[in-house]
């Protein structure tokens, strides 16, 4: 869009309304071309819509996009009863993060999303609710990735979506979920002292942590709560903290007395995640609802706001942890053969890679 303005010399205002039309109204890109012809000059969208699936038990859809490099990409809209409506985004393709429990972990690849091709996820959702007179009310980095391994990306696509000649959104309609980068953390909350941080602990004692986050090994719980801490020494919010409930894994009477001990002071909201079970991880097993409500029981005797998640787009493959296509391996694989082939460089990490690294640098 900039470089419309500047290589057609448009008029600023007529510049400003159509990137208001884009941004902030999510009008249709029939309309933009419409109203102003010379939008056909340019491309819209950094993203291509593969698929949309939407859910017949609830209010979920999930957008499947391919990126210019070939890749999939899934993004999820989330319609609460409510009437609220909130958006799950990636940051990546793939995750380095590797966690046990997610599919998208599962993938054995990462790559960092171009800041458009993040803030497309919003506007081509935001057209989508527009059409059914429904406004986005919340835009959440849950999707695929680990938002802070894609640092730059996600504070710039933050940044534009906060900024109020582009998308104008408050800070607080916007939270980033990292399984926990300490330097990140600390970065973004300076940044954006309004914007909501969530930290997906999934459990309190180091060893179970380090077996299903493998990149909780280059992040202790001592460090991760004294970021919290250092974090709200200028900040007056709640953290969220997302907990995976995992049978015979984190969910027993005394994983929730540990997970109370390791908040202590911290004011905090716990996120309780029923866990939807993946092809890749057989051995993992969601914890029966009853059992979720002990823990829950346990957490707010001892004053902790705890509430449990209802888990939205079962049926398409859409709630948490389930972000995947095995289209994916097999482009990522033709990716690297091209690659080795013509000695370019696509930017593809193996994940292994990454976990050896971490592996070896703990037993330094």
């Amino acid at each position: 869009m900039e470089s419309l303005r500047r290589d057609r010399r448009l008029d600023p205002q007529v510049f400003r309304k159509l990137r208001n039309d884009l941004l902030k109204k999510f009008e249709s890109d029939d309309s933009v071309f419409e109203k102003y012809p010379v939008a056909e000059a340019i491309e819209l969208h950094s993203l291509k819509l593969y698929q949309r699936m939407d859910s017949e038990i609830d209010g979920a859809t999930k957008l499947l996009f391919e990126t210019e490099s070939g890749m999939l990409i899934e993004s999820v809209i989330l319609r609460i009863a409510t009437g609220r409506t909130t958006l799950c985004v990636s940051s990546q393709i793939g995750c380095a993060a590797a966690c046990d429990f997610c599919a998208t972990g599962k993938m054995g690849i990462a790559k960092n999303l171009a800041t458009e091709e993040i803030l497309d996820q919003v506007v081509q959702a935001g057209q989508i609710l527009r059409g059914e007179d429904r406004r986005l009310s919340n835009i959440v980095f849950m999707g695929m990735g680990e938002p802070l391994h894609n640092e730059v990306n996600v504070t710039e696509a933050i940044e534009l979506l906060t900024a109020s000649d582009h998308f104008a959104r408050s800070p607080s309609t916007v939270l980033v979920s990292t399984v926990g980068v300490p330097s990140g953390m600390l970065r973004l909350a300076k940044r954006f002292p309004s914007l909501n941080l969530a930290l997906s602990l999934h459990s309190a004692d180091q060893t179970t942590r380090e077996k299903i986050i493998p990149l909780g090994k280059k992040a202790s719980l001592t460090q991760l709560h004294d970021t919290i801490l250092e974090i709200q020494t200028t900040q007056d919010r709640e953290f969220m903290i997302e907990y995976l409930m995992l049978r015979d894994v984190n969910d027993s009477a005394e994983d929730a007395n540990r997970l109370i001990d390791w908040i202590g002071d911290l004011r905090v909201h716990v996120n309780l995640i029923p866990y939807n079970t993946i092809e890749a991880s057989p051995h993992l097993h969601a914890s029966p609802r009853p059992v979720i409500e002990s823990f829950a029981d346990i957490l707010k005797a001892s004053g902790l706001k705890t509430t449990v998640r209802y888990s939205l787009g079962n049926d398409i493959e859409a709630a948490c942890g389930q972000l995947i296509r095995q289209e994916n391996r097999q482009r990522a694989m033709q990716a690297r053969r091209t690659e080795s082939e013509s000695d370019s460089h696509v930017g593809f990490l193996d994940v292994r890679q990454v976990v050896d690294g971490l592996e070896s640098q703990k037993n330094k």
